[in-house]
């Protein structure tokens, strides 16, 4: 299975970089056939986690993975699963 893992600790305060780094893993995921893009927004205020799963339930994102859950056990953790087979044949 392949794992793909993106930490937002040191860009937690730049918007625009936060934004990009999630279209560019959302991307890397879908162009190498990832099965999992684990996202570490970290625990803080939830701020940041919070701004996660805005952009993990936007219309145009949500088309583009399986589902998503947050880690039961350490709940700074996301994972984004893809289902490419279902994808391809959406497209």
């Amino acid at each position: 299975m392949s794992y793909l893992k993106l930490d937002l600790h040191d860009i937690f305060n730049k918007g625009k970089e936060i934004d990009s780094a999630l279209v560019d893993i959302i991307k890397q995921a879908i162009n190498r056939r990832i099965d999992i893009v684990e996202i570490i927004p970290g625990k803080g205020t939830g701020q940041l986690k919070k701004k996660v799963i805005r952009f993990l339930n936007d219309s145009k994102i949500k088309q583009q993975y399986s589902r998503y859950k947050i880690d039961n056990v350490n709940f700074g953790k996301i994972y984004v699963y893809f289902n490419h087979t279902k994808l391809r044949k959406e497209k």
